[in-house]
């Protein structure tokens, strides 16, 4: 196996496109996944499910390679922590979504798409949406909520649904929660 050094992985990061999230730059996991495979197409990423209590789970992710001689290489480890129902893609997939943000540390950690940031894109993404989740949503969004759901059976029906009085009192995760719920 060749050896790879710092400018095989400076290489294989200038491949990636990074996304923006909040006006910064992130490497998506996939793209951090690719990069690895580029340089260590026989390397291994292992996930292990460390703790899943209350829908509580840890996950921990080891990336590296096996040398010539059979002998294990770590290259970074990274650990993840999601709560299910914290988002709406953790209501159904949190554990998933755990294993995939472990994945992206410990890759950030052996240095593929850190040209911008440890944190992969997907983590910034969740962790803005359970950052502003509880917030009250604006007199924008009430604006749009009323074009969307224009009757007043279906405002009865939402505000019982979410135990609120007045569109004032939702909140953004609940506004989350409504919009996704019409989509899909």
């Amino acid at each position: 196996m060749k050896t790879v050094n710092w400018e095989d992985i400076k290489n294989a990061n200038s491949q990636m496109a990074p996304i923006e999230v909040k006006g910064k730059m992130y490497m998506e996991v996939p793209q951090r996944i690719k990069a690895f495979r580029m340089l260590y197409p026989q390397g291994f990423i292992r996930n292990e499910l460390l703790s899943n209590e209350n829908g509580v789970c840890i996950f921990k992710s080891t990336v590296g390679f096996y040398a010539e001689d059979g002998k294990e290489h770590i290259l970074g480890v990274g650990t993840a922590y999601e709560k299910e129902n914290s988002s709406f893609i953790n209501k159904t997939s949190y554990i998933e979504n755990c294993e995939t943000s472990a994945c992206g540390r410990a890759l950030g950690m052996a240095g593929f798409g850190i040209d911008v940031s440890v944190s992969s894109a997907e983590e910034m993404q969740n962790a803005i949406i359970n950052q502003t989740r509880d917030e009250k949503i604006r007199k924008v969004d009430i604006t749009a909520l009323k074009k969307k759901f224009p009757t007043a059976e279906q405002e009865k029906n939402i505000f019982e649904h979410f135990k609120i009085t007045k569109w004032e009192d939702m909140t953004v995760g609940q506004m989350s929660e409504l919009i996704n719920k019409k989509e899909g």
